[in-house]
């Protein structure tokens, strides 16, 4: 990690030179940190630096790959076909979805980067003499940036503002990050405003953000904790009962789940939007699967499978909407899981420009070798009507908690818990709830949302997904990116890689 400080860097030393030969001035920083090091002095202004946190945040959690793609193209719910030799990109999709890739995997390197640098920069913030609101934020996005390293390489790097970059930064241990993060996050919490349950826009971080946070902490503690990465894993109830207070105090707040499922990711969201981007465009995620003939045209990449598919009744709204295909731009696309034959805004039947046979997305999908209609599309976010990208929503934390009743022998509460839920999505009652079940629901409500491997690797699934090739336990960790062990010897490389 010492090569990627990543700071604001005004040269004072001159300036200082000729201030000092003519004067006792002494100087107090106020609003930034100032750093002497072998590179000169560094300042950070709070504020800004703060916005630029943010902006990184809302960019690196939309784009298709990096981050999003460690989340989902190793998990059940996604495949990247390569259609062609469109999507090939030197195996770089496929071996994720095989579970083959290895320390040299560039979405693996790209976000072990974003997301340290990101760490980096809050502690910066937080030694250039923040108010405490400001702390708080700096705290927060210290906390959410470091929980993805944790949860993702199991291990941290850390550098503290003062050290140069010469220095090695030194590494927590997955279960001393846990208790950093968990310091964050308990001493931000005091400090930070409450979030506006009616708004599609929140885009800072809120009560509600870190209670969110805080819950799926202490939902995964038992894998943060547990002595081998893979597991088996213990689920204590005095965690599963913090999961339940953090998730209670989201609903205190005033959020609750919106009885139109797909108008959470539109600009009229209201209810469960508890974090948002504030730079970063959902875009991406029609893009990354719709086909080119299709209006907006698409990349025609990714696909879900049937296996997945099957997991929703027909009455359940989240399976899907119709397109209006009613004359109005984009009215062509549906939403929810696109299959069968496709139309376009006026209602005309699709024909596929490369085949010119009938546009008609099928249950069948390989990863290689794979035709230009194969495969089940999914759009969640609609170009008519989509707004802020989101990063955290109730729905989520509402199922966290029903999985922390769960965990703590509590299955009446959280039978009852899924029921409600159900129902409001259309779904018929469950008459049981078993960790299976459990599983599904949560895949149903949060299909493509970018946290599905945190959830296979929690409830043991992780490894047997449909199209792993490689199910070494190791691979529930991600290897250290070579660059990195090269760069910092305190990094140790990860089992099995």
């Amino acid at each position: 990690m010492n090569t990627h400080i990543t700071s604001k860097v005004l040269s004072m030393t001159a300036v200082l030179a000729v201030l000092s030969s003519c004067t006792d001035l002494n100087v107090v920083e106020k609003d930034s940190l100032v750093v002497k090091s072998a590179g000169g002095f560094k300042s950070v202004d709070v504020a800004q630096s703060l916005q630029a946190v943010y902006n990184d945040l809302g960019n690196q959690f939309s784009d298709q790959a990096n981050i999003y793609a460690l989340g989902e193209h190793t998990t059940a719910e996604m495949i990247p076909p390569t259609r062609g030799v469109d999507w090939g990109d030197n195996g770089v999709w496929r071996t994720l979805d095989q579970h083959t890739w290895d320390a040299t995997h560039s979405w693996n390197l790209n976000a072990w980067n974003n997301l340290n640098s990101q760490v980096f920069k809050c502690t910066q913030i937080l030694a250039s003499s923040p108010t405490p609101a400001q702390a708080a934020q700096a705290k927060f996005l210290r906390a959410w940036n470091m929980f993805y390293v944790m949860d993702y390489w199991g291990q941290v790097p850390f550098r503290e503002a003062t050290e140069g970059v010469n220095d090695n930064p030194k590494v927590k241990s997955r279960s001393e990050a846990f208790d950093f993060i968990l310091k964050d996050l308990t001493e931000a919490l005091p400090a930070l405003t409450e979030a506006n349950p009616a708004s599609s826009d929140n885009s800072i971080g809120t009560k509600a953000a870190a209670n969110y946070l805080l819950a799926k902490l202490y939902l995964n503690k038992a894998v943060f904790k547990s002595a081998k990465a893979e597991g088996p894993y213990t689920f204590d109830k005095a965690d599963m009962d913090n999961v339940v207070k953090a998730v209670d105090a989201i609903t205190a707040a005033g959020f609750k789940l919106n009885p139109d499922y797909f108008s959470n990711f539109t600009k009229t969201a209201a209810n469960e939007i508890i974090l948002t981007g504030a730079q970063g465009s959902p875009q991406n995620r029609w893009y990354m699967t719709l086909h080119y003939d299709q209006n907006p045209s698409g990349w025609n990449g990714f696909a879900t499978l049937a296996d997945f598919y099957d997991k929703f009744e027909t009455s359940d709204i989240r399976k899907g909407v119709p397109a209006k295909r009613d004359g109005k731009e984009f009215s062509g696309i549906g939403r929810g899981f696109l299959i069968g034959q496709q139309y376009n805004d006026k209602g005309a039947a699709i024909v596929d420009s490369r085949t010119q046979k009938p546009l008609q997305f099928t249950r069948d999908v390989t990863l290689a070798g794979t035709p230009t209609d194969k495969g089940i599309r999914v759009i969640k976010y609609h170009p008519a009507d989509a707004n802020k990208y989101i990063i955290a929503r109730y729905g989520d934390a509402y199922l966290m908690k029903a999985e922390a009743l769960l965990r703590s022998g509590n299955a009446a509460a959280a039978l009852a818990q899924v029921n409600d839920l159900r129902k409001l999505r259309g779904a018929s009652a469950l008459t049981s709830l078993t960790e299976d079940a459990m599983f599904d629901e949560i895949g149903r409500e949060t299909y493509w949302e970018g946290g599905k491997r945190t959830v296979e690797v929690r409830f043991g699934k992780f490894l047997t997904g449909t199209g792993v090739d490689n199910k070494s336990a190791h691979t529930v960790l991600f290897p250290i990116p070579s660059d990195a062990t090269v760069s910092n010897p305190n990094l140790k490389q990860n089992p099995g890689y």
